[in-house]
């Protein structure tokens, strides 16, 4: 490779040089480089500071032109050259160069080092989400032998010791997003119920994070939480993302209500007053998420006074108050009643 290196610069300098970034960062790969060591490698011979972001799996690192790390929580300009992870995905990592276009060499260097980087987060900290749909059944499947989950664990780039999360959306396959990303390191935050990234489009439950071996108790957990879930309509208010780890003993409903069986009578109740009234649905779905009837009168952009008149008019219609905690409480469980019963 050297000797070709050599006789391509003669010939044309920047091909001679594709040449040596091609096999220095080969050189990193083979000896299972790190990521701040592939960083490094790409600020280097570019002569300019070097920048990776992966947001979904919390990840920046940020090297200096001379070799050192020094981070910064800027954005990266959208003017500099980079590349994405994946094809298609995102751009990750830049090259902090602005006062001329990319050159031949920037690109390979761009290619070569997003190339080894992706590797490398794959092998040690999974992918999110992972996507491998025989896979993921067999993980995600309570009779599969462990051993066979075990295989499909590690198949997928999830680390069998560590933890990750099931999620079931309403128009796909299941998905299982990794963990923590690196528990060995201080300044990484646990994966947690807000800051999951990588969500599919529309109404998604998500499994609360378990050991990888657990999975197939929290792709339960994740298909009872979609049952919770709404399209966001004012026919349907509520959240199109429910986690199973924040419904507690809400989710007992879910074992009481079968989907298209016949509804509890305040469901029944609910249906027939929404189809009345169209604005009712929404109005209460507001009174029993916000803290207070003020707050449930801006959430729908309303007058206090004209709140309250929809709340008599509602009553009227269900047959219960529903400004008392009693009755709050009880709309609280017909609205949830009501997701449930959808078959």
């Amino acid at each position: 490779m050297k000797e070709l290196a050599g006789r391509l610069t003669a010939l044309d300098p920047d091909a001679g040089a594709a040449v040596r970034v091609i096999a220095y960062f080969d050189r990193l790969s083979e000896s299972r480089a790190g990521l701040e060591a592939l960083v490094r490698g790409a600020a280097v011979l570019a002569g300019v500071p070097a920048l990776l972001v992966d947001a979904e799996r919390r990840v920046r690192v940020r090297v200096q032109a001379d070799g050192t790390r020094r981070d910064s929580g800027a954005p990266p300009d959208p003017g500099w050259p980079s590349a994405a992870l994946a094809p298609g995905g995102a751009a990750a990592l830049w090259l902090e160069r602005a006062e001329a276009a990319p050159s031949v060499v920037d690109a390979v260097i761009l290619e070569r080092a997003a190339g080894a980087v992706r590797l490398v987060l794959d092998r040690t900290r999974g992918r999110a989400p992972v996507d491998d749909p025989a896979l993921v059944e067999t993980l995600l499947d309570a009779a599969a032998p462990e051993a066979a989950r075990l295989h499909a664990a590690r198949g997928l780039g999830l680390d069998p010791a560590g933890t990750a999360r099931a999620l079931a959306p309403l128009d796909g396959r299941p998905m299982v997003v990794a963990g923590r990303a690196d528990a060995g390191r201080a300044d990484t935050e646990p994966l947690t119920a807000q800051t999951i990234a990588g969500l599919p489009e529309g109404r998604v439950g998500v499994g609360p994070e378990v050991p990888v071996l657990d999975l197939p108790r929290s792709w339960a957990d994740a298909r009872t939480a979609l049952r919770f879930t709404a399209e966001g309509t004012a026919r349907d208010p509520g959240p199109k993302v429910v986690h199973a780890d924040e419904l507690g003993g809400v989710a007992l409903l879910a074992d009481l209500v079968a989907p298209g069986a016949q509804a509890p009578p305040d469901v029944q109740a609910l249906e027939a007053a929404g189809a009345s009234t169209p604005w009712l649905l929404a109005t209460l779905h507001a009174v029993v998420s916000t803290a207070s009837l003020r707050a449930a009168a801006a959430e729908i952009n309303v007058h206090h006074s004209t709140l309250q008149d929809r709340l008599s008019h509602a009553e009227h219609l269900l047959g219960w108050p529903l400004r008392t905690p009693q009755g709050r409480l009880r709309l609280q469980l017909a609205l949830a009643m009501r997701h449930l019963a959808r078959s």
